[in-house]
């Protein structure tokens, strides 16, 4: 079994496994043409400049017999942002937590700072949709 590949040089893929698109093929040609470790370092690039990793992401198996899974069933819901529609956003959350005017907008002004605990999800969600409607940005967990 002989190596064709002359020092320096990528060995080229036997068949790409879909067709690349022609607005792609300049990069794909260029790619094929660097070595390891060119190639290792402009994956370190688009790590940095893109804040992505190239590391594989482990696919969850099922779960083993006897082991229940775990769902959550009760929520934080953290106001993290109240976004430019600020006022929108007390009216939703003195309503919804039955506050007053001034400790709600005092919430919302400590954004971002915890509205509920140990909500349902079906709360949770609705008050999450209420909320960003509103022009808030909500966060459970």
């Amino acid at each position: 079994m002989a190596d064709d590949t002359q020092a320096g040089e990528t060995p080229k893929a036997e068949a790409p496994a879909h067709a690349v698109p022609e607005k792609f093929k300049g990069i794909v040609s260029e790619i094929e043409k660097m070595s390891v470790m060119d190639l290792n370092e402009l994956v370190k690039v688009f790590e940095s400049h893109f804040g992505v990793s190239a590391t594989a992401v482990a696919a969850a198996g099922p779960a083993a017999a006897g082991e229940p899974v775990e769902e959550k069933s009760t929520f934080t819901v953290k106001l993290a942002d109240a976004g430019a529609q600020k006022i929108a956003v007390i009216k939703v959350v003195k309503e919804a937590l039955g506050l007053g005017l001034k400790e709600a907008k005092d919430l919302v002004d400590a954004a971002p700072s915890v509205l509920k605990e140990n909500v349902d999800k079906g709360a949770a969600d609705e008050l999450k949709k209420k909320i960003e409607e509103a022009g808030g940005k909500v966060e459970l967990g």
